[in-house]
């Protein structure tokens, strides 16, 4: 298992690599002038030109990719060209909001979709399944942010319940970013969580507990469950990674204080070194989350541990 983890933990370097590469490259081709975007259309050319010069934005891609690279490997993710802080201790300060409204939304996905999953599996072709995967499937092709503009306008605007935006009001900040958040990551979770639930529950042994008279609870909740959790705690794994880059639209539809609203600001000001931060942050969380996802497998099932040993 520790040479598993070891080999998984070294696969980030090349993810790391490619990530930044083709992110250093996009930002660099895009259109627009770092220097105009921080001292503004209006300012001297002389100004302008002395930034870039300041910034290394003369030099050619290649040589400041490769500098950049440089600074990465000592753990130095550069200045924001914005702010002229280092880059990391910005992330660092809105890490913790965007975590949060991560964590909310995962909670608020897995508490609803899980059982909502069982009982359409355990009812399946009735009303309440049809109803349950007619939501899913509405949960999954509604966009975050047009999600979340409704909900400002009936509970904010019109009805006044909840805060539109920021996290001043403490959990009612919440409220609304989190089922934003979470509304498609709970369809996807539904849905997986009733195929496998109904692929199990179609086992032999599951007719043969049936038969023995164990009770419909106990063989859902204790042999059916189970070994249908597999499946679920992928998805749930991805789910939760998603979630933390899938922050950015709604984030900047709240005005909630986290990565996503300072990448959306970074790519607006053309802050090479913020995006790159900001994407290698979510790249490293993305894969750590994978790994821990994998390890849990072999708390689940035993045949798959025993492959680690």
């Amino acid at each position: 298992m520790y040479k598993y983890i070891a080999k998984r933990l070294l696969m980030l370097i090349p993810v790391i690599i490619g990530v930044s590469f083709l992110v250093f490259f996009i930002m660099a081709m895009a259109p627009g002038d770092t220097a105009k975007a921080i001292l503004g259309e209006d300012a001297p050319v002389e100004s302008l030109e002395a930034l870039r010069e300041e910034l290394g934005l003369n030099d050619p891609i290649p040589v400041r990719y490769v500098n950049y690279m440089k600074g990465m490997l000592r753990g130095d993710l550069g200045k924001s060209y914005k702010s002229g802080r280092p880059v990391f201790n910005e992330i660092m300060e809105r890490f913790p909001a965007t975590l949060e409204l991560s964590f909310w939304g995962m909670v608020f996905a897995i508490v609803l979709s899980i059982p909502i999953g069982i009982i359409s599996a355990t009812r399946q072709y009735s009303l309440t399944d049809s109803v349950s995967m007619i939501f899913a499937l509405l949960g999954v092709a509604t966009p975050n942010f047009w999600l979340g503009l409704m909900l400002i306008i009936v509970f904010s605007l019109h009805l006044g319940w909840l805060p539109s935006g920021g996290n001043t009001d403490g959990f009612a900040s919440l409220i609304l970013p989190v089922i934003t958040l979470g509304t498609g990551c709970m369809a996807n979770i539904t849905r997986t969580t009733r195929s496998s639930m109904l692929e199990v529950i179609r086992q032999d042994y599951i007719r043969t507990a049936k038969a023995k008279g164990v009770s419909k609870n106990k063989v859902i909740n204790k042999h059916a469950l189970k070994n249908a959790l597999i499946p679920v705690v992928t998805v749930i794994g991805l789910q939760f990674g998603s979630l933390l880059g899938g922050a950015v639209l709604t984030e900047s539809v709240f005005s909630w204080p986290g990565i996503g609203t300072y990448l959306v600001n970074s790519i607006k000001a053309k802050d090479t070194n913020a995006v790159l931060g900001c994407v290698i942050i979510f790249s490293i969380c993305f894969s750590i989350v994978n790994l821990i996802v994998d390890i849990l497998y072999a708390y689940i099932d035993p045949r798959i541990k025993s492959k680690y040993e």
